[in-house]
């Protein structure tokens, strides 16, 4: 099931900027949908815990016809190895687990032809297999490169470290011409200067960006299937997002989370800020 999140009325203008049309959903109360902007309704007119729990409480469509642009929930998980339960946030496309990238740059490449691709992740997922098995969470980008899904001059991976049985999917990755960049690379510091050369790198061709929650320290995000020590901050986090802002970004998604995994539920809230921050670096979106 696919749920696209929108506003009602005629042409709105999201909180960001971005302007979105469509026909009436249904799901709020009629004084919702007289609000001026695509955002959470008034809790003077509809209590927080009223109605469907949507990203943003936006309204639920079940079409896209009209839209600009629209949040996509797909929960699927039969491509994890460690823990399941994992739960897809967007087109912005929110996750199962890194599986669901896959047939997504399929349809961003018939599109766009060969794709960029900014991936923030502990894990390189490029391995070519587990237990005989060539599509899975850790497979998705070599099963990308293997199709020509991606412009290999033109990925980044920022986050990339723990354990590994092999070095092979490294070696894999510098052999394509993907740029890694080491967790440990990223400690204590600032990643605006790194940001700017991968805008450089990017120019102004077709990029996707994939974001694995478990790119970030388990400190802040626990709920997740194959958690890593030493990871990114959330402000690290934000500075790679918005580092993507004035590109010709075509799609992302955020996967991996799986909430069950933190009862404190910081990961799911840490999620959907980075899904926001998603949303406001799409190319047509304006800040005040």
């Amino acid at each position: 099931m696919l749920w696209l999140l929108a506003t009602w009325g005629a042409r709105l203008r999201v909180g960001a900027g971005l302007r979105v049309r469509h026909r009436p959903a249904t799901g709020l109360s009629r004084q919702a949908s007289d609000l001026p902007r695509n955002q959470p309704p008034s809790p003077d007119v509809v209590a927080r815990p009223v109605g469907i729990s949507s990203m943003m409480r936006l309204p639920v469509q079940a079409s896209p016809e009209g839209l600009d642009a629209a949040f996509v929930g797909v929960p699927l998980d039969i491509g994890t190895s460690n823990r399941p339960g994992i739960f897809f946030f967007f087109l912005p496309s929110a996750g199962g687990d890194h599986t669901i990238t896959y047939p997504i740059l399929q349809a961003m490449a018939e599109k766009h032809g060969p794709v960029g691709l900014l991936h923030v992740d502990a894990h390189t997922d490029t391995t070519d297999k587990a237990l005989g098995e060539k599509l899975y969470h850790g497979a998705t980008f070599r099963r990308c490169v293997d199709e020509g899904l991606l412009d290999c001059k033109r990925v980044v991976q920022i986050g990339i470290r723990g354990s590994a049985a092999t070095l092979e999917p490294y070696r894999y990755n510098r052999s394509q011409g993907f740029r890694v960049v080491l967790a440990e690379d990223c400690w204590f510091k600032s990643l605006v200067p790194l940001m700017a050369e991968v805008r450089q790198q990017m120019g102004g061709r077709p990029l996707y960006i994939s974001f694995d929650i478990d790119a970030l320290d388990p400190a802040y995000a626990p709920g997740t299937g194959t958690p890593e020590i030493a990871g990114l901050t959330p402000s690290q986090a934000l500075e790679i997002i918005r580092g993507c802002q004035g590109l010709n970004v075509v799609g992302c998604d955020l996967v991996e989370v799986s909430p069950q995994y933190d009862i404190s539920g910081n990961t799911a809230l840490l999620a959907a800020n980075l899904l926001f921050e998603m949303l406001c670096a799409l190319p047509r979106v304006t800040s005040a």
